[in-house]
């Protein structure tokens, strides 16, 4: 096994996802929170064997809501995914659609942007390389391409080969990450990834009212410093978090989007935001207040996935659905008319 200078094996510097840890990465700090998250984890994985009792099956409840919430063990996460999302009924009432899709006809302008986006997607990920045996980029360039062909109105778009690439990680199966691609694209993301993106710029809007209700000066320094907030949480909204959070919290996130919905997405941002309200208003121009929101998805807090969760139902006060719905349709109608 190859070894560095400090005396780390390669092993040890790729995560269990495969993506290989930066030279500036705290080990230490790491170990510290894995070995207590470890304990947390364990717990977990003994609930849920009992909840699920080997069933291949489980009904949406309070139970299962909390349980969720608290986080899905890794060896259930593709089944809890499946099952919470409505992918696993959509995929048993379409048999091999999947397939028909990757043997039908095929646009050529799409699997050139797809292809044009292969090698961009997590070169930090060994899993991913050309020299990977087996290569997940041939997964991933069929996943993609069945989805452009599925969803017409979507084709392809930036972004959805990092999300299509964190399912392929999870799932280990190619046509369970389609239907779950699916899941996120077509019923819980509205309209974030089609050509206008009307759903995304709307959902960044929504955030800044949210800001204005809950964080009112972070929302003021914004407006004074004339920063849009697509500016510095597009990456959050598009991507779901990958790359901007560590992939263990990001797949806590996801586990409560698959069951939540998309409000999930305003909490975490909003909790980010009112944990580190003091540190961002210390920003006294616009240049610094783009780079304190990249800082404040880095460090301890967000590391340490179990308790960040905790407060991501707790920190933002009460949000409802009807809430966002609202603020969605005032936000939407005046993107609308300014065209």
């Amino acid at each position: 096994m190859e070894r560095r200078e400090d005396g780390r094996d390669w092993a040890y510097r790729v995560d269990p996802y495969g993506f290989e840890r930066p030279d500036d990465f705290d080990y230490a700090s790491y170990e510290a929170f894995f070995s207590r998250y470890l304990v947390v984890l364990t717990r977990r994985a003994i609930k849920w064997s009992k909840l699920l009792k080997g069933n291949k099956s489980i009904q949406k409840s309070l139970k299962v809501k909390r349980y969720i919430r608290k986080g899905i063990p890794n060896e259930h996460r593709a089944l809890i995914w499946m099952i919470v999302s409505g992918a696993q009924t959509n995929m048993e009432q379409n048999p091999g659609y999947y397939h028909r899709l990757l043997e039908g006809e095929k646009n050529d302008k799409l699997i050139e942007a797809i292809k044009t986006d292969m090698n961009r997607t997590f070169p930090d990920n060994v899993k991913f390389r050309k020299t990977a045996d087996p290569c997940l980029q041939h997964t991933l360039y069929n996943v993609l391409v069945a989805y452009g062909h599925h969803n017409k109105a979507v084709g392809y778009c930036q972004g959805m080969n990092f999300i299509a690439g964190y399912l392929i990680l999870i799932t280990k199966n190619e046509e369970e990450s389609f239907w779950l691609l699916d899941a996120l694209i077509g019923r819980i993301l509205p309209d974030y990834y089609s050509p206008a993106m009307l759903g995304l710029k709307t959902d960044q809007e929504v955030l800044g009212e949210l800001v204005k209700m809950k964080v009112p000066a972070v929302a003021e320094l914004m407006e004074r410093h004339g920063v849009m907030w697509t500016l510095v949480v597009s990456r959050w909204f598009i991507c779901l978090f990958i790359d901007i959070l560590p992939v263990e919290t990001v797949l806590r996130i996801w586990d409560c989007l698959f069951y939540e919905g998309s409000k999930i997405i305003f909490r975490v941002a909003l909790t980010l935001i009112k944990q580190h309200q003091a540190f961002i208003l210390e920003a006294t121009n616009f240049p610094d207040i783009c780079d304190k929101f990249k800082q404040i998805t880095k460090g301890a807090f967000v590391t340490e996935c179990h308790s960040f969760m905790q407060k991501i139902f707790t920190d933002p006060g009460s949000l409802s659905m009807a809430t966002i719905n609202k603020l969605r349709e005032t936000c939407r109608e005046k993107l609308l008319s300014q065209g």
